[in-house]
């Protein structure tokens, strides 16, 4: 049983407009407030006031936590675009004749890699893996790799990074276990604003990073070879989905995340999940979560425990190193980095930000 929610709605404001993702609200006949949205313009074309467009509302409807944004899924039945003129047509003939018989950079640069595959929204990206030498390389050469589960680590693991090295060059490895379009993450550009992250890729279904790859290995190969980066953050976007049960969580991945870099060359290091302020019995502490994941590891990795927060735990089968958190926590505050997770910020939950910039200043 699935289950889709609809609705036609005016397009009445644009607050913030990128080529990943365009914010903005649209009102909905008959509904006194109205509604925050979010288009892809790789999805769905430009979108302008006025326009009459078809919302996906399923996740307001079923008060999910995606943030109480509503999705563009296009123009409304009966205003689409005019079919595409010949000349247009004649210059997508000639590019498909070009990606089968042209040799070389110019037809490796062509999009041709399909993600959101077999979806109504499936369209075309160019592939990292389909330029340069750097695809023959199999060692990341111990650079780091943080793997987290939460999106809202990344800013605590970037910041104790830039803290303690302010020139390294991170790159961020968005997959695809949470929100697929990189451009619904609000953290990502006030991160690169802020100059504590440099370069982002986006593998498997996920899309809109700086560089699309097919696969994860790749990913982190390109973001060592092809991005220079000095150390390198793996883990999803906003929009976790969970279960409560012990397998039943996106954030899962983050076994295999570890253990694939690791099986690469890399230094890695597990961001725990901590909480000193979250209600739930099977996050308070150390969550469930970083207990499960670390169970599931076929190899043996560091995790960073913060200073301060008493004894590292003892029972987890991974080497816990006690490292300082409070400098790249200070660093956010100094550039003007608010960051919350559930809704809560630094102070109301500082054993959760502080584990997270503990795994940070493990890496530098």
């Amino acid at each position: 049983m699935s289950r889709l929610d609809t609705l036609l709605a005016t397009v009445t404001s644009l607050d913030r407009v990128d080529s990943n993702a365009v914010w903005g609200c649209a009102q909905v006949t008959g509904e006194e407030r109205e509604r925050k949205i979010v288009a892809y313009p790789a999805l769905v074309g430009p979108l302008a006031v006025g326009d009459t467009v078809l919302l996906n509302v399923t996740a307001t409807a079923m008060a999910l936590g995606t943030g109480g944004v509503d999705f563009v899924m296009g123009p409304s039945p009966g205003s689409f675009p005019s079919p595409p003129s010949s000349a247009a047509e004649e210059g997508r003939a000639l590019r498909r004749g070009e990606m089968r018989e042209a040799r070389g950079e110019m037809a490796d640069d062509l999009p041709h890699l399909i993600k959101l595959r077999y979806a109504p929204h499936q369209h075309a990206v160019s592939a990292a893996e389909m330029n340069g030498d750097w695809v023959e390389k199999d060692s990341l050469d111990e650079t780091p790799a943080i793997a987290f589960g939460l999106h809202s680590q990344l800013a605590p693991l970037c910041g104790a990074i830039k803290a303690r090295q302010p020139d390294a060059r991170i790159a961020y490895v968005h997959t695809d276990s949470a929100a697929l379009a990189l451009g619904f993450s609000k953290l990502v550009p006030t991160l690169k604003n802020a100059g504590l992250l440099d370069v982002t890729l986006t593998c498997g279904q996920a899309f809109g990073g700086d560089r699309e790859c097919v696969s994860l290995p790749s990913a982190l190969i390109a973001a060592r070879f092809v991005e220079n980066a000095d150390a390198i953050l793996v883990g999803p976007g906003p929009g976790n989905a969970g279960t409560g049960t012990r397998y039943g969580f996106s954030g899962i991945e983050q076994a295999w995340n570890l253990d694939i870099a690791q099986a690469l060359g890399g230094r890695t290091i597990c961001c725990l999940r901590a909480s000193s302020a979250d209600e739930r019995e099977r996050h308070r502490g150390l969550s469930h979560h970083s207990r499960t994941v670390l169970s599931l590891c076929s190899r043996r990795h560091v995790a960073g425990w913060p200073l301060g927060f008493g004894d590292a735990p003892t029972d987890l089968p991974a080497e816990v190193r006690i490292a300082d958190g409070a400098p790249g926590l200070a660093l956010l505050q100094e550039r003007g980095v608010h960051v919350t997770s559930m809704g809560r910020a630094p102070e109301q939950d500082p054993l959760f930000f502080h584990a997270a910039s503990a795994a940070g200043a493990l890496a530098s």
